[in-house]
C-alpha cells in the first residue's frame, strides 16, 4: 500500500452541483476516499462552505466556495483484484431497462449496492468503472446486500431529483416477493410499527422496534401457502432500512435464511432436509411503478426471481 496526498481545492459551486448534500458531493468526487474519512473532515470542520463549518447533511447552493483541504489517502497499485469479473458480467447480464436518464437492473443476492464496511465495490462502483463515458450515475435507492431484484440508478442529476421527489411524495410503489417460515395468517394484512436503526458489532446496522423510532408501514398479501411456509407479496408503504425482514419477524414468520433477523434453529432444519443448497435471503423486490423523469410516462418494471430462488421453490411444492 502506497500514499498520496491531494492538494488543497477551491471549488465553485454551479448549477450543475447544487441541490446535492455536501457528502455524497465529496464521495462522488473523491471515490477513492472511504467514506468515513470525507465524514470525519466535515465533522471537524476542515472543509468549510463560504469559510463557515457544514454538517454532512448541508445542501450545495449557486455560488458556494467550498474549500477542501489536502487529504492524504491510501492506495493499491493492484486495484484490480477488488474487481471481480465474474461480478461484472453478471451485473451488465442483469440489466432490466436503459435509456439517457435510468439503467435499472436485477441485481443479484450477495453484491452491496455500494462500497464501504470492508468492501471495496459496490454496484454503483461496478458501473462507474464499466461506464466510463458516463458523467453522471448515481443509485436513485438502495437494497439490503441479501436482497435480489429492481435497483434504479440515475444518469442525469435532474433525473435522480426527480425520482428522489417521487419517494417523497410517496408516488413510487415498490413490490416484493418473501418466503416465510410458517403459515402466514390471513387476518395479517398491514403491520405498523416504527423502526429504530442503531450499530452492533463490526458497523453492522441492526433494527428493532421501537417506539423512539421512525413511522413504518408493510402491507402483505398471500401468493401461496406450503407445508411450513408461506410465499408473500410484500408491498413496503415506507422505505426504513430492513423493514420487510423486521416486520415479518415480528409477525413470528421470519424470511428464510435472514441470518441477522430469522430463526437459525428453523433455517438449519431446513438445510438439512432438503437436498437443494441455498445460502440466500429469500427476499426479491420484484416490480416497482414511477413516473418516468423525461415523458412523464407511467413506468413498471418487473424482474423475474433468480435461478436459485425459483429452484428452491420448486422443492418445496
Amino acid at each position: 500500500m502506497k500514499h498520496k496526498i491531494l492538494p488543497i481545492s477551491i471549488i465553485y459551486i454551479n448549477e450543475d452541483m447544487i441541490n446535492q448534500r455536501i457528502d455524497n458531493f465529496m464521495h462522488s468526487r473523491y471515490k477513492n476516499i472511504p467514506k468515513s474519512m470525507i465524514y470525519r473532515i466535515i465533522r471537524t470542520g476542515k472543509i468549510r462552505i463560504n469559510k463557515k463549518r457544514v454538517k454532512p447533511h448541508y445542501k450545495l447552493k449557486i455560488r458556494d466556495i467550498l474549500k477542501i483541504p489536502p487529504i492524504k489517502i491510501l492506495y493499491n497499485n493492484s486495484k484490480n483484484i477488488f474487481f471481480p469479473l465474474n461480478h461484472a458480467k453478471n451485473l451488465l447480464n442483469s440489466i432490466l431497462y436503459e435509456d439517457k436518464h435510468l439503467l435499472i437492473i436485477n441485481k443479484p443476492s450477495g453484491i452491496a449496492v455500494h462500497g464501504g464496511s470492508g468492501l471495496n465495490f459496490g454496484v454503483i462502483e461496478y458501473f462507474r468503472k464499466l461506464r466510463p463515458l458516463d458523467k453522471f450515475l448515481e443509485l436513485m435507492h438502495r437494497i439490503d446486500r441479501e436482497t435480489s431484484g429492481i435497483l434504479i440508478l440515475a444518469k442525469k442529476r435532474t433525473s435522480l431529483a426527480f425520482l428522489h421527489q417521487q419517494l417523497r411524495e410517496k408516488k413510487i410503489r415498490k413490490e416484493y416477493i418473501a418466503l416465510v417460515h410458517g403459515l402466514w395468517p390471513e387476518h395479517i394484512k398491514k403491520i405498523s410499527k416504527p423502526l429504530l436503526k442503531a450499530k452492533i458489532q463490526e458497523k453492522q446496522k441492526k433494527v428493532s422496534i421501537d417506539e423512539k423510532g421512525k413511522p413504518s408501514e408493510t402491507h402483505f398479501k398471500i401468493k401461496k401457502q406450503f407445508s411450513s411456509s408461506t410465499l408473500l407479496l410484500v408491498t413496503p408503504k415506507t422505505g426504513r432500512t430492513h423493514q420487510i425482514r423486521v416486520h415479518s419477524s415480528y409477525a413470528g414468520h421470519p424470511i428464510l435464511f435472514d441470518k441477522r433477523y430469522g430463526n437459525n434453529n428453523l433455517d438449519a432444519d431446513i438445510k438439512m432436509k432438503n437436498k437443494y443448497n441455498i445460502n440466500r435471503l429469500l427476499l426479491h423486490a420484484s416490480e416497482i411503478h414511477f413516473i418516468h423523469p423525461e415523458n412523464g410516462k407511467k413506468m413498471c418494471i418487473k424482474a423475474p426471481l433468480d435461478i436459485n430462488f425459483k429452484n428452491y421453490l420448486s422443492t418445496i411444492i
